[in-house]
């Protein structure tokens, strides 16, 4: 494979994180959230089997004192809950609460323009065959230990 292709590649991981993060401006402006709140919201609401602070540092690659902050911020303006394991009072289970769902759906909605502009030009089932190899480059990507 020639190297022209990694360094394409890594420059487009690059120039998509700047771009994706332009396209939350004006939310970030009109809520006076950050980023990094948004991104909790957002790894919660599009994963909802991962719920707790750790899931979200481990998963999303966020340190633990921004997931900190990023929780207690958001939770103080009513955005999120955070509730008790029943079987293990250790761990502390978030939620997003009636007030913060539609901020995170607003934030979904960004996500999806963004994919969607990527897109064009590639008909419906172009775009899933996409999204499968992209699936299985990033489960390949997991089980050999590359993203942690």
């Amino acid at each position: 494979m020639p190297h022209n292709y990694y360094t394409r590649l890594l420059q487009f991981a690059q120039q998509f994180q700047n771009y994706y993060d332009r396209q939350f401006l004006p939310l970030l402006e009109r809520t006076g959230l950050t980023m990094r709140d948004i991104r909790v919201l957002l790894f919660l609401i599009n994963n909802p089997d991962y719920d707790t602070a750790k899931d979200i540092t481990a998963l999303r690659g966020l340190s633990k004192s921004q997931v900190s902050q990023a929780v207690d911020l958001l939770v103080a303006e009513g955005m999120l809950r955070r509730t008790p394991d029943q079987a293990d009072r250790r761990v502390i289970h978030l939620s997003i609460t009636d007030q913060g769902e539609p901020l995170a759906r607003e934030g979904q909605t960004i996500q999806d323009r963004c994919s969607q502009k990527l897109l064009v030009g590639l008909t419906p089932e172009q775009q899933e065959q996409f999204r499968a190899y992209l699936r299985t480059v990033l489960d390949n990507g997991i089980r050999e230990g590359a993203f942690q």
